[in-house]
């Protein structure tokens, strides 16, 4: 195993990389870890021993002071490994315009590593991921879930127009795509039942569906969503019964 490397083991790699590149540099100079001018244009290196929150504030307070601000961290012993686990850190640093140093005292590596610079960060909003949350919302009746929630079944719009769907074939029984878009459950209705996500659909026919066994018992899991569409389904049946296809 490696000695594990101090935050002042860290100075020494990037001093001599600064001076090597023009730079004056000095140490502990107004509570910044590293400070370097050259031409003017002063730079910042705050140093710890992992990528944390504490470090990230530090650096965001430097900017206060100068534009060109680093975060400098040991080179993990897998780096590759580090760069799948770390993306996320990596995108809010560069969204904070804060720049990345790895430091390494190994032989073979190279002792200084910049990951990225401090750059301008164009703050684009992706129209499709945008547009699909956009849509999920309008397609919610409810705020069925609870935020923060792991590990646990979500009511997305989908899953509520599966249930709207089961709840109409439990009222009328047996019967046709056609019909049940007839009683409003929309123009996916065809697909849920293909692809039947949840197990809860069969073909019994050509073009005619029922509800499989288990249906019952997971509806059970969605009260709330029960209970609506289920007086939908009643309401839709009165309206068009003359649409149903018997079992």
């Amino acid at each position: 195993m490696h000695k594990a490397i101090s935050e002042t083991d860290l100075g020494g790699p990037l001093y001599a990389y600064l001076a090597k590149a023009g730079y004056t540099v000095r140490s502990e100079v107004k509570d910044c870890d590293i400070a370097a001018v050259k031409d003017g244009d002063l730079l910042i290196i705050e140093l710890k021993k992992t990528l944390n929150l504490a470090l990230v504030v530090q650096g965001v307070r430097r900017q206060r002071l100068t534009d060109t601000v680093y975060l400098a961290i040991p080179r993990p012993s897998n780096k590759w490994k580090w760069w799948k686990e770390s993306r996320g850190a990596q995108h809010l640093l560069r969204r904070l315009e804060l720049g990345l140093i790895l430091v390494s005292l190994e032989r073979g590596k190279p002792p200084v590593e910049v990951v990225f610079h401090p750059l301008p960060f164009a703050r684009r909003k992706r129209s499709a991921p945008r547009r699909a949350v956009l849509e999920e919302i309008a397609k919610r009746t409810a705020d069925y879930n609870r935020a923060g929630s792991t590990r646990t079944k979500l009511a997305t719009a989908y899953r509520e127009n599966a249930i709207h769907i089961a709840c109409c074939l439990q009222i009328t029984g047996r019967t046709s795509p056609a019909a049940l878009r007839a009683m409003g459950t929309g123009p996916k209705t065809l697909s849920i039942l293909r692809f039947n996500a949840y197990g809860w659909f069969e073909r019994v026919d050509t073009g005619v569906y029922g509800l499989a066994a288990r249906a019952a018992a997971d509806l059970g899991a969605w009260p709330a969503l029960k209970r609506r569409y289920m007086a939908a389904a009643r309401r839709a049946a009165r309206k068009a019964p003359a649409r149903r296809t018997p079992g």
